[in-house]
Order: C-alpha cells, then sequence, then structure tokens
C-alpha cells in the first residue's frame, strides 16, 4: 500500500505542520497548568490588566466592562450556535449536504471535546477579580476561546474558498483570527478565565479545525 500523495501536497503539508505545532502547544500549556507552573504568569497578566493604586483589583471603567461583554458575546454558545445553524441551513439550501454535514459535525464535536477537556482538568475559576460575565463551568481550556477558534476559523476557511483573489482570502481569514483573539483577551479583563485557559483555548480550537480541514482535503485528494 503506498503513501498517500494528497499528504505530500505543499497546503496539507503545512496545514499539517500548523496542527501539530497547535497540539504541541495546547499539550505544553497543559502539562504547566497541571503541575501548577503557570500562577504566578497568570496573575502578573491579570494584575497588570488592573492596576490599582491601593493594590486593589477590579474589572476597571464600567464603559470597558461594557465593550468587553460585547466582545465575549461573540464567543458565546449562542452566539456560535446561531452562527453554525444560519451557515448550515444556506448550505443546504445550497445542495452542499456534505459540505453542511461537515460544519455541523466538526463544530458540535469540537463543543463536546471543550466540556470533556474542562471536566478532565476541572481547573478552578480566577478568584482575582470580581468575575465580569456568569460562567458555570471550569476555568481550562477557555470555551469561548476554543469554540470561537473552530467556528470563525471553519466559516473562515470555507468562505475563503469560494473567493478567488489571495488579498480577500488573507482578509477573510484575518478578520476570523481577530475575531477569536478579542473573544479571548475579552475574557481575561473579564477575570473569568486565566491567561493560560485563553491560550490553551485558542490552540486547541485551531488544532481541531485544521484537523477537520485536513480530512476534507484528504479525502478530495484520494477521490481525484
Amino acid at each position: 500500500m503506498g503513501f498517500p500523495r494528497a499528504w505530500l501536497e505543499p497546503r496539507i503539508l503545512a496545514m499539517l505542520l500548523t496542527l501539530a505545532s497547535a497540539a504541541w502547544l495546547f499539550v505544553e500549556i497543559a502539562d504547566e497548568v497541571a503541575d501548577g507552573d503557570t500562577g504566578g504568569f497568570d496573575r502578573a497578566l491579570m494584575l497588570a490588566l488592573h492596576p490599582q493604586a491601593d493594590g486593589v483589583a477590579s474589572t476597571g471603567p464600567a464603559w470597558m466592562q461594557a465593550v468587553a461583554r460585547d466582545i465575549t458575546a461573540l464567543g458565546s454558545t449562542t452566539v456560535l450556535s446561531l452562527l453554525v445553524c444560519v451557515a448550515t441551513a444556506f448550505l443546504l439550501l445550497s445542495g452542499r449536504r456534505r459540505t453542511a454535514l461537515f460544519v455541523l459535525v466538526s463544530t458540535a464535536s469540537g463543543a463536546m471535546a471543550t466540556l470533556l477537556l474542562k471536566d478532565v482538568f476541572a481547573r478552578p475559576r480566577p478568584d482575582l477579580l470580581p468575575h465580569g460575565d456568569f460562567v458555570t463551568t471550569a476555568s481550562f481550556p477557555s470555551g469561548h476561546a476554543m469554540l470561537s477558534a473552530i467556528v470563525y476559523l471553519t466559516l473562515g476557511t470555507l468562505l475563503a474558498r469560494l473567493v478567488g483573489a489571495r488579498h480577500q482570502k488573507l482578509y477573510i481569514m484575518a478578520v476570523a483570527v481577530l475575531l477569536s483573539v478579542l473573544v479571548g483577551l475579552s475574557r481575561v479583563y473579564l477575570g473569568v478565565h486565566w491567561p493560560t485557559d485563553v491560550l490553551a483555548g485558542w490552540a486547541a480550537g485551531a488544532a481541531w479545525a485544521l484537523g477537520w480541514w485536513m480530512v476534507i482535503e484528504l479525502v478530495r485528494g484520494e477521490r481525484r
């Protein structure tokens, strides 16, 4: 049985390298968190975002809290589920049933993986600041960061495939990455996640999205 030729394509190799890097980053962060070696970094960064003359941390000015809550909603289960449902319905109406199934399965399985990881690590939420958002699950990894990376990167890649110009593709992917980054930063600012929770969420989400896209690319390559 020969080595699949699709694996040797430059874009597949690039995706594989990026996936491996993201997965490695998640494993490294998870290992450090499990060993309790990230406490100093996490606390220092969170307190740096909320300096106070009297040394007491707060969640910052009211207007900034409002901005952060608006941004963090872009990574909420409600908003992301709505986006996935709208995209899936559009693909079905366009006759792209396999693509619709791919979007639905990849994002839904990513959500389940996020909950599983939270249960496995069971990291307590930060206690340095008053929480600026309602939370009920464990802290590691950040669900908002991981799910926003999965959904925005998946939909961004799908949309980028529909345009021809390189600068349009780059713009779409840049927006997808920016949305995920802003969501993650808002979680730290609101005091509901440690910085390493968000870093791990970004890494895991990127790896998950890339993994599914690699499967699709390889299947398509084998059919050629």
